[in-house]
């Protein structure tokens, strides 16, 4: 008998049970049904020695329960997301759930497709980190029986629970210290604009600004994309056009390493010659030769508040009261912010 032709049946033969006895032994209920130890234990050895393996898309044929849950980022290689998908899939392997991963690559369409296919698959809650150009098409899964949480990239008319850090406190701090070390002239090299954390990193930095006295120009924002290229050219762009900049601020990792390497290229040294300092932690932060700057997102803390509202949703079917969830960021200074007299 091959492996691949072994049923339940088989096993509940070998071991001298029925087929539900075998069934719930096999599935973790042998105490809910009193089955005794000896008996599970009995089902479990003649599952191994025949090589069983439980379909499952026969349980949940029987059960309508997927034990999938679909995780959808807009770029897998981003650490950010990396990050929340594995306190996601942490969450769900603790409550018996497994996870399809899904990467949309930074476009909607691809993410509506990829929506479609998660929702096929029967996934019994999805995580959703928008590309966050719009939502229109959340909206239907926001009026669907899947439950959904929203992170990092969510939309106040579209009616879904959203896990986010509090982007606009975080930029707000990092422009009052640069204005209380003499800087006047600050860049800003952004992420996607019109995404609810580029839009809220700017309005923090504008608040400090005016708090000082000082003018907002959308003339020191540049950039297009949370990327290490769109930092590499921003920087470029900015530095030609705007010379006197005494400050960056990078609105993710990805694009600090850009601007690093635009910085390079041009000669000038952080802090002595631009001071940098940028939204998101990573551990070659504090190894530069000027260590960086940084607002640290509690990125573990955010999958984790997203997970459990998911699980809590999937247990309960009722969709927290509470729709907004900020997580506070925190500010790390370090030897990359210079001193303007």
């Amino acid at each position: 008998m091959t492996a691949g032709a072994v049923t339940l049946r088989h096993v509940a033969d070998a071991a001298g049970v029925s087929v539900s006895t075998a069934s719930r032994a096999l599935a973790g209920k042998a105490q809910q049904y009193r089955i005794s130890q000896q008996t599970e234990r009995s089902v479990r050895s003649a599952a191994d020695r025949l090589g069983f393996r439980p379909s499952h898309v026969a349980r949940s044929l029987r059960s309508q329960k997927s034990g999938l849950l679909g995780v959808l980022v807009p770029d897998v290689a981003n650490p950010f997301f990396s990050a929340v998908a594995r306190e996601v899939t942490a969450a769900a392997d603790a409550h018996g759930l497994s996870v399809l991963l899904a990467d949309s690559r930074e476009t909607t369409s691809n993410e509506v497709t990829l929506l479609d296919k998660l929702q096929a698959r029967q996934v019994e809650g999805l995580v959703i980190c928008p590309v966050g150009d719009e939502g229109e098409h959340l909206k239907q899964v926001a009026v669907s029986n899947v439950p959904a949480v929203l992170v990092d990239r969510g939309f106040p008319d579209v009616r879904l629970t959203t896990v986010t850090t509090d982007h606009r406190a975080g930029a707000r701090e990092v422009a009052r210290t640069l204005i209380e070390r003499g800087h006047r002239t600050i860049g800003c090299l952004q992420g996607r604009p019109g995404t609810l954390p580029n839009e809220e990193r700017v309005a923090g930095c504008r608040d400090a600004l005016r708090e000082a006295g000082l003018p907002f120009s959308r003339r020191l924002v540049r950039g297009d994309r949370f990327s290490e290229q769109s930092g590499y050219d921003a920087c470029h762009a900015l530095l030609n056009d705007v010379p006197d900049v005494s400050a960056l601020f990078t609105f993710s990792n990805q694009i600090a390493l850009g601007a690093l390497r635009a910085l390079q290229e041009r000669k000038l040294s952080v802090p002595d010659d631009l001071s940098l300092v940028t939204f998101d932690d990573h551990p070659f932060a504090g190894f530069l030769a000027a260590p960086l700057s940084t607002v640290r997102q509690d990125v573990s803390r955010i999958g984790r508040t997203a997970a459990g509202l998911l699980i809590e949703q999937i247990q309960t079917g009722r969709r927290p009261r509470r729709r907004m969830h900020r997580i506070p960021a925190e500010f790390v200074l370090r030897a990359s912010i210079g001193t303007r007299a």
